[in-house]
């Protein structure tokens, strides 16, 4: 059995139903994206797929409900809705775009 020469790491604790672990970090740990809570002004793609028909343009209002554009994934057509009353900020898509998971479709102000 081999010894491995000791490292000074930083460590981290855990509680978990009261008990306090400490472990080391894993590489995997250390280079995850930190987290951001999901802006509501921002619609984003559920699941990558084609962007098949936009039904908006920049400076448009629409209300909560409204029909933003259509992707087709997986042979099914999924029309996305307005979740709010507001402007369009930005369309960051046209039609026959391929778009991935997360992607961001339309901006409101």
């Amino acid at each position: 059995m081999k010894k491995r020469k000791s490292q000074k790491k930083d460590t981290l604790s855990l509680v978990v139903d009261d008990v306090v672990y400490t472990t080391y970090p894993n590489k995997k740990y250390q280079q995850r994206k930190p987290y951001a809570p999901l802006n509501p002004k921002i619609i984003t793609s559920f699941m990558p797929g084609n962007i098949q028909k936009v039904f908006v343009k920049k400076g448009q209002k629409v209300k909560e409900g409204s029909e933003l554009c259509v992707l087709e994934a997986m042979k099914m057509k999924n029309v996305i809705l307005s979740p709010a009353d507001g402007t369009i900020k930005r369309v960051n898509i046209q039609e026959g775009d391929i778009v991935s998971k997360n992607h961001p479709l339309v901006e409101l102000q």
